[in-house]
């Protein structure tokens, strides 16, 4: 399977995705980045513009299951099992958030992700991260 076709499709597959106008950056090899821009439809406090910790934690599941889904030796096949995410800081209002997520590890049926948010603010740290658990099935098991 050509994983940078898998990896378009997967991302505009997910009609969740594409209303959040997530762009697919990076996808390979366990390692995924997927970026949102800031949207107004998207905000939580109507004061301050930040977006809403949903729309964060959506980008966040997406792309660590993209990164699941990534890696070769895998099916391509994937769910969440379970997913912390710590918020660190407010996005700042108008910028675009990028996550990153690489899957650390993998076992015959889970695999193990770390994913961090950013925003589009230098030297403030991440906006979010998250360690995530999702189903996985090595490619040789599949019948």
């Amino acid at each position: 399977m050509d994983r940078e076709l898998s990896g378009r499709e997967f991302i505009t597959a997910l009609p969740f995705s594409h209303a959040l106008a997530m762009h697919l950056e990076t996808f390979g090899d366990g390692h995924a980045v997927i970026s949102m821009p800031w949207d107004a439809r998207l905000v939580g406090d109507p004061q301050s513009g930040v977006i809403h910790g949903g729309a964060v934690s959506a980008l966040m599941d997406t792309t660590a299951g993209a990164a699941v889904i990534s890696r070769p030796d895998g099916t391509g096949i994937s769910a969440t099992l379970d997913l912390r995410i710590d918020y660190m800081r407010p996005a700042r209002p108008g910028q675009r958030l990028t996550c990153e997520a690489r899957c650390y590890h993998v076992t015959r049926s889970v695999a193990f992700v770390r994913a961090t948010t950013t925003d589009e603010a230098e030297g403030h740290g991440p906006v979010a991260t998250a360690t995530g658990a999702f189903t996985f099935e090595l490619r040789e098991s599949r019948a």
